[in-house]
């Protein structure tokens, strides 16, 4: 099977198996996305997804963040991984947005970079989810099942999975593909035990081929 008739199946498969493919983190605009991305890292959503309603009801945009003590946004987050490092990361962000950005999230991935607490993959999603940016973010759902099926080779670091994944896919679907990616680790490829016997993937897939040859 060559490369393309790899994604081409793969991407088949999803389009059936995750009709809906969005984030499942709860926003309502760009800023309270990019909250939740930032404290997304290494949380899960459901988790962010209970800290940031009091948060952002008593923060609503940068503007009101920007003027908050770092040890009030401490409190609304402590249930979170690495609460200290998120509260000065969102405050830092939200003080940047009012100086730099007049309050307004930017679309381009290389200014979000900019923002204190969004690297690549922060950004990557916000351009992705809200801009519609032709980007994919990698995080370890997305890695460990790029490689599983096969779709990236000697991928070492997310960047390398993220060009080789976006050599592949469509432009117009990475922003679906980023999703599909996440929600098929996420439910059906998980880390430790793979529900491989619910997954349509598993005629070509390297992972699956190995774990039932060994």
């Amino acid at each position: 099977m060559t490369i393309e008739e790899r994604f081409k199946r793969t991407i088949q498969y999803f389009q059936i198996a995750f009709p809906i493919a969005e984030t499942e983190l709860t926003y309502s605009n760009p800023f309270e996305l990019l909250v939740a991305v930032i404290l997304s890292a290494q949380c899960t959503d459901k988790r962010v997804n209970i800290i940031t309603p009091p948060l952002l009801q008593k923060y609503p945009d940068a503007e009101s963040m920007s003027k908050a003590e770092q040890q009030d946004i401490y409190e609304y987050i402590k249930t979170c991984s690495y609460p200290n490092n998120k509260a000065k990361h969102l405050l830092s962000m939200s003080r940047m947005l009012v100086s730099e950005f007049g309050g307004t999230i930017p679309s381009e991935p290389e200014l979000l970079q900019r923002l204190p607490g969004v690297g690549r993959k922060s950004a990557n999603v916000v351009a992705s989810v809200i801009f519609r940016k032709p980007v994919l973010a990698v995080d370890t759902h997305v890695f460990r099942v790029s490689h599983r099926i096969g779709l990236v080779k000697n991928a070492k670091t997310p960047l390398s999975v993220e060009l080789q994944l976006t050599r592949h896919i469509p432009p117009e679907l990475l922003h679906e593909a980023h999703h599909w990616l996440i929600l098929h680790g996420r439910y059906v490829c998980k880390a430790r035990k793979p529900l491989c016997s619910t997954c349509g993937l598993t005629d070509f897939c390297i992972y699956y081929k190995k774990k039932k040859n060994n």
